[in-house]
């Protein structure tokens, strides 16, 4: 069997103030986080973070499914939305200090999702088509993902 091959496509840094808290539910706790902005950076890919949400679910077992949409305006003026589905989750210590801003190396965490996009734009049609993966890390001020292509 070949191994996936993938190559870099952009790096995206989202601005996220503190979420609204929608409280315990049976299969967890959750939470909804507005992004605000943020930059898009990249070799095939760059522009600004219109607007979007992130709906999270603190599941009881302590993974964090993430569910999140956004509209990214491209430098050329393009139009794409973005979905992106995942997991987050690690070791407690790690995730409560995560959970209280703290900068934590990557490597103690697994962060991943998988983005989808639409766009109508001729240009970004190849986002319609192509399967995408990212890395996360998480900051004070919002996650940042490393997206890549599928080959």
């Amino acid at each position: 069997m070949r191994p996936l091959d993938t190559d870099f496509v952009f790096k995206i840094a989202f601005e996220v103030p503190p979420p609204s808290e929608i409280g315990s539910l049976s299969s967890g706790s959750r939470r909804v986080a507005q992004i605000v902005g943020g930059v898009v950076e990249g070799p095939a890919l760059n522009g600004r973070v219109i607007s979007g949400s992130d709906w999270l679910l603190l599941r009881n077992d302590g993974v964090l499914e993430i569910d999140a949409r956004l509209t990214i305006e491209t430098s050329e003026g393009g139009i794409v939305t973005m979905r992106y589905v995942g997991f987050r989750h690690g070791p407690k210590d790690v995730l409560d200090r995560l959970g209280r801003g703290e900068d934590v190396d990557p490597d103690t965490y697994y962060f991943r999702t998988v983005p989808s996009f639409e766009s109508a734009d001729p240009e970004l049609d190849w986002l319609n088509r192509t399967v995408l993966v990212a890395t996360g890390t998480r900051s004070a001020t919002g996650p940042t993902y490393y997206v890549y292509a599928v080959r």
